[in-house]
Order: C-alpha cells, then structure tokens, then sequence
C-alpha cells in the first residue's frame, strides 16, 4: 500500500479514465487492488505475483503526475484481500459517511514519517481499512 500527492488536479472525469485505464492495464499484469483520493492524495493497494507488483511502484514512482511516492504496508500473503478488483474505487463522501475503520481525516501522521519508516498506528489503521473494504 502506497501514498502519493497528485501534481495535477483530478477531475471525476479524469480519474474515472485513469481507472479505467489502470484496470485494463491491471488485468493483464495480474494485479488487483484498492484506490482512494481524496484531497489530491492517492492511497492505493496493490496485490499479485510480486515482480508485477514491483513493476507498477516503478512506474508509479516515475509518474510525473505523482509526487511523494511512499510505501506504507508492504506484506507478503497467501490470499490476495481482493482478488475480483483489477482496481476497486470509493468515492470521499461515500467514506465520510459510512464511518470506515482506519479512514484517513488527515494526513499529518503519515507526512511526519521519515521515508521508509511505517508502522504502529498507521500501519493498524491501513490493515483496518483494507478489512473494511474486504467485507463491506
């Protein structure tokens, strides 16, 4: 699972092409995931063979379109969380309303991290918000 801050503002429209471009793309690497934005920052989770997964941080770590590029929960499993997703969305006010375990309200916790350094309360609060999702 990663963070990022979108260099370029994100329209609905723009986004839901960029979905719909990452789940094409997805679909033939054998990934699958999970994406939020909100507030011009990304939180994504990606899971398949390793090699893919790996492959798309690079490409998503050259993105001009991406700044910050920060691994935040990397874990190896058996089972993937969500295995029927080339790239599944939530919407912002979706969230706020459903009252999701581990939603980010800000960010401020992350951002004081040094890179490559994450774990206790952020990591619980990822893993919460991955079972959320995996449920609901």
């Amino acid at each position: 699972m990663y963070s990022s801050i979108a260099v370029i503002g994100f329209d609905l429209p723009a986004l839901d092409e960029l979905l719909q471009r990452s789940r094409v793309a997805n679909a033939e690497a054998d990934v699958t995931g999970l994406l939020l934005f909100r507030e011009h920052r990304f939180l994504q989770l990606l899971e398949g063979p390793e090699s893919a997964v790996r492959e798309k941080m690079s490409l998503i770590a050259e993105d001009p379109r991406h700044e910050r590029v920060r691994v935040l929960l990397e874990e190896h499993v058996l089972v993937r969380q969500f295995p029927e997703w080339t790239m599944g969305y939530a919407a912002d006010g979706a969230l706020r309303a459903a009252s999701v375990p581990g939603y980010r309200t800000a960010f401020d916790d992350i951002d004081s991290l040094p890179d490559n350094q994450v774990g206790g309360p952020v990591a619980s609060a990822l893993r919460e918000l991955i079972r959320w999702f995996r449920t609901e």
